[in-house]
């Protein structure tokens, strides 16, 4: 927030405007150019001695280098009404950040929603006016204690109408002048302070140094009644950082090779916990703070046999914690028969647990009756389920959990971890390799947004060498092919590299012999694999756009699946839907694929509309965007074919997709409780 950049980006769209009355958009390189010089622009105006105005020159392009440049005249009294006011406005102590999205949005940098740092001060101030309060021995039930004494640090505070602004601020809310401290070289503060500590460290300078202000407890799963919780004291309140508290006296059982979550609590009580100790960390029992948990995968690195057999096991390990500089809690694993084989675990102490759909402990009410609907048609006793009832258990799912689109992706992930321990199961019939393949997809989708994602899609990889049982199913190639688009956001580049290598010669055009078929690949789902070769966004940018051309050639012909459209659309996209930026295939390439899109009737090829919306969709990104006039004519068509506003605004402006284009991206409706990347 107080880089400057945002501050910098606000005055250059002002510039810009002057520059450019007609609306015309910068390119990105010459948009850069306006930024930077309106940054030097900025820190003249701002400082001392500054002139009433200055102007800003934005150069030509190409040959018109000199002859092109453009100029437009800032005033001081400009610049303090955008800077001073736009992100140090005068405001009382109450007011909040708001959580509207500004319009700078450029660059892809985090810029906070509101621009206004008075206001997060504000907002920093409220939350720790509890512990201000207790420190101080006071009460000020009229708003937070506000400090008496204030020292600038960062360039940004050279500024003096900045610093002034920020201390007259904070003077209003306390009634009464702060103490600005001296500071000559505010640029270096923070690389000051570190070096500092770095002498302090190493015994070459005074340490100032009260140790951990909370004690820290990782709770205990011991089967204590609803409402209690123990927790044992991996680190007391005051133990310096970097020092190591083994806990020698206890021994625990850590699970190998599975899912597992680990929960710690904190409190600033003054009691003087023990390493060790085992207490009642409920909330009843004082000020406990749940932390954020960490659910991982813990490596068995080949340790039993269990694990080679694909169980979970277990081995008795003792704890060593210390608490890092940069505030984490390490937390070491050291088995008990072995000392040299050690498991580290790091936990975040600076942040709040997330918010979650779903409650810790609590579940869905029906979800023990799935998981045994599940177990009935694919565990042991299946052998007693007829083929009608392998083929409803989709239908009893619902009837148990709800309709499937209501299903969060708690509850899904769960029923994942069913499906995924009867994978083994999964080939006892055609009708049972088909159903699995459909509900665990469904379940994993789309690979990631879920702790342990990660885990659950790689183990999930370790399927596709085995291909499917039932070749000969035309149903279960397709479920096949969908199973893997469900996952493939999960998927890395090698993986999705692999995917496609095995559906390229069923892909290329007729007539073309470039791919070979790959041993065992897909006989059926033509379709399915398109839906899924859109879905890969990590392949290299050469093989998107190779792909890309062998649809629209195929496209050609009036019998094409027009659903293909889509996928072009997809793979053309400006914006990934989790891809990176760099893998999005180029403007002049998108263009000329949208030239051919734009000849078509979009009211016989409804999906040849919203591709032409993906591939001419406005983004932050200057690189990637396509032309304007370009984009015109896709607003245009647009318009005349009556469609969706919402499509319109995403080609003229950065805007985000709503919950029907997130799916129809996608390609089906997303679970419930995932938040979107872009």
């Amino acid at each position: 927030m107080l880089g400057g950049d945002n501050m910098d980006l606000a005055l250059a769209h002002l510039v810009k405007r002057r520059l450019a009355p007609d609306g015309a958009r910068l390119s990105a390189g010459r948009l850069s150019q306006l930024v930077e010089r309106s940054r030097a622009a900025k820190e003249q105006l701002l400082g001392a001695a500054a002139p009433a105005s200055t102007a800003i020159t934005l150069l030509g392009a190409d040959t018109k280098l000199i002859g092109g440049a453009r100029s437009a005249e800032v005033t001081r009294e400009e610049i303090e009404r955008i800077i001073v006011e736009g992100f140090f406005p005068l405001v009382s102590a109450k007011e909040r950040p708001t959580r509207t999205r500004g319009d700078i949005v450029e660059f892809g940098l985090p810029y906070a929603s509101d621009p206004a740092i008075t206001r997060h001060v504000a907002a920093f101030l409220g939350a720790h006016a509890g512990p201000s309060q207790d420190a101080l021995d006071t009460q000020n039930p009229a708003g937070p204690i506000i400090p008496d004494t204030l020292l600038l640090n960062g360039g940004v505070f050279r500024a003096e109408p900045l610093a002034r602004r920020i201390a007259e601020t904070l003077g209003a809310w306390r009634g009464a002048p702060v103490h600005v401290l001296a500071n000559g070289n505010p640029d270096v503060a923070v690389a000051r302070g570190a070096v500092a500590y770095a002498l302090a460290h190493a015994g070459h300078a005074p340490r100032i140094g009260g140790g951990s202000a909370r004690s820290y407890f990782l709770l205990l799963d011991d089967g204590q009644p609803d409402g209690d919780a123990r927790g044992v004291c991996l680190l007391p309140r005051g133990t310096e950082e970097t020092q190591a508290i083994h806990l020698a006296d206890r021994t625990f059982a850590l699970r190998l090779g599975a899912p597992v979550r680990f929960h710690l609590v904190s409190t600033v009580a003054d009691h003087a916990y023990a390493p060790g100790e085992i207490a009642d960390v409920s909330a009843a029992a004082g000020e406990f703070v749940r932390l954020p948990p960490i659910a991982t995968v813990v490596d068995p690195r080949g340790q039993t046999k269990a694990h080679a057999a694909g169980k979970p096991s277990e081995i008795a390990v003792q704890l060593t914690t210390s608490l890092t500089e940069v505030g984490t809690l390490e937390m070491h694993c050291i088995a008990v028969d072995d000392p040299s084989k050690r498991w580290l675990l790091k936990f975040q102490l600076r942040q709040e647990e997330p918010a979650s759909d779903t409650a810790p402990g609590e579940m869905h009410p029906a979800l023990p009756k799935a998981i045994d609907l599940i177990d009935r048609t694919f565990g042991a006793r299946s052998h007693d389920v007829g083929p009608k009832e392998v083929k409803r258990l989709r239908a009893q799912l619902e009837q148990a959990l709800g309709s499937h689109d209501t299903w969060n992706i708690g509850l899904l992930r769960e029923l994942f971890g069913t499906l995924w321990d009867h994978a083994k199961r999964r080939r006892r019939s055609a009708d049972h390799e088909r159903l699995w393949l459909n509900l665990t997809g469904y379940c994993v989708r789309p690979g990631f947004g879920h702790p342990l994602d990660e885990w659950r899609v790689e183990q999930l990889w370790t399927l596709f060498d085995q291909g499917i049982q039932y070749n000969n199913e035309s149903q279960i190639w397709s479920e096949w092919w969908t199973l893997w688009r469900r996952a493939a956001d999960g998927l890395d580049e090698a993986a999705q590299l692999r995917l496609l290598d095995d559906m390229a010669f069923v892909l290329q055009p007729h007539g073309t012999s470039r791919y070979r078929r790959a041993a065992g690949a897909a006989r059926a789902g033509y379709e399915d694999m398109v839906r899924l070769t859109a879905s890969l966004e990590r392949v290299p940018v050469a093989r998107k756009i190779e792909v890309g051309e062998w649809l629209l050639t195929r496209l050609k012909k009036p019998s094409e699946n027009l659903q293909s459209w889509w996928a072009v659309g997809r793979i053309g996209a400006r914006q990934p839907f989790y891809g990176s930026a760099h893998g999005v295939v180029p403007p002049e390439i998108a263009s000329a694929w949208l030239d051919t899109i734009l000849v078509l009737d979009w009211k016989k090829v409804e999906p040849a509309a919203f591709a032409a919306v993906q591939i001419a969709r406005m983004t932050s990104d200057r690189s990637v965007d396509i032309a304007d006039a370009t984009r015109a004519a896709v607003i245009d068509r647009l318009t005349s074919t009556g469609a969706a506003h919402g499509w319109i605004a995403m080609v003229g402006e950065v805007v985000a997709l709503d919950r029907t284009d997130e799916g129809r991206v996608f390609g089906e409706a997303l679970p419930a409780g995932l938040k979107l990347i872009g």
